[in-house]
């Protein structure tokens, strides 16, 4: 199984997809770069620049979205332009914000990492709907993919070098975490990166340095790998107009020679054959 490009080459690190069903556009960032980009259904890209990095994005249920920067967040419109500046979360100039998702509360998860991947650095972040912020885990190493099953009460998360993908309890009234075990084993090769959930209970896990996505189902058990033409392989999310196409972006990071993959950096997508799960909104 093989994902197609979908794009060109258009982000240098390719992160956090998620489909805007309203406008009916793949969103997705150029994290280092500090870009949203917005691609229409037909693959056509245009470029928003708004910070110095452009970390995690999600709507908003009033309107708009809620970006992550370097190390706090912000507030967009629908055209992708600045409303708001939240302040500074932290002042540590050696990390900055990377993956994340809102809950099923409507807060806004976010993690953090250390620009020289330093181990136990990073801290997961909740942003609340009264704008409040909190801390959810402290003690990781690179803070990636962040999602919710469908009945609210448990997630799925990746730190990084750890090659797996942990389930947590959650609370459904107040979004707290309990009881983190692992959920799947990353055989690899490559390691786990951003996750995205479908209405069957599986995972599929982006694979950093793996050239694929691998999809667990509901035990942890791997059941389909999706190949893709480039090596590091960031993030995935489903899209389309019935949430049946895993959209995937991709890196030219990481030291990956732009002879032998000249695709890196594009959006790739595949018929999954299965609805993904909805996303959650950030209600603040």
């Amino acid at each position: 199984m093989r994902a197609e490009r979908f794009t060109e080459p258009c982000a240098g690190h390719g992160e956090g997809p998620f489909w805007d069903a309203l406008r009916e556009r793949l969103l997705l960032v150029d994290m280092l770069a500090g870009d949203v980009l917005a691609v229409s259904g037909e693959g056509s890209v245009e470029r928003h620049h708004v910070a110095p990095v452009a970390a995690a994005l999600r709507a908003r249920r009033t309107g708009g979205f809620v970006l992550a920067t370097e190390d706090r967040f912000v507030l967009l419109d629908d055209d992708l332009g600045l409303v708001e500046e939240l302040p500074a979360v932290f002042e540590d100039a050696s990390l900055r914000f990377n993956d994340g998702g809102a809950d099923p509360t409507g807060a806004f998860l976010v993690g953090t990492m250390a620009y020289d991947e330093s181990p136990g650095r990073g801290t997961l972040y909740r942003l609340g709907a009264d704008r409040g912020v909190s801390v959810v885990l402290e003690g990781v190493t690179i803070s990636n993919g962040v999602q919710w099953t469908r009945d609210g009460r448990s997630a799925l998360y990746v730190d990084t070098p750890t090659a797996r993908v942990d389930r947590f309890d959650v609370d459904p009234a107040s979004g707290a975490w309990s009881d983190r075990r692992t959920f799947a084993e990353v055989a690899g090769p490559g390691l786990p990166d951003g996750l995205a959930l479908d209405e069957d209970g599986g995972a599929w896990v982006a694979l950093w340095g793996g050239g694929a996505v691998h999809r667990y189902d509901p035990s942890g058990k791997l059941d389909r790998v999706v190949e893709l033409p480039c090596t590091q392989v960031t993030a995935c999310t489903f899209g389309g107009p019935d949430r049946r196409t895993l959209f995937v972006t991709t890196s030219q990071q990481g030291g990956i020679d732009p002879d032998e993959q000249p695709e890196a950096g594009a959006v790739f997508a595949y018929d999954a054959g299965v609805a993904g799960a909805p996303l959650h909104a950030y209600a603040g």
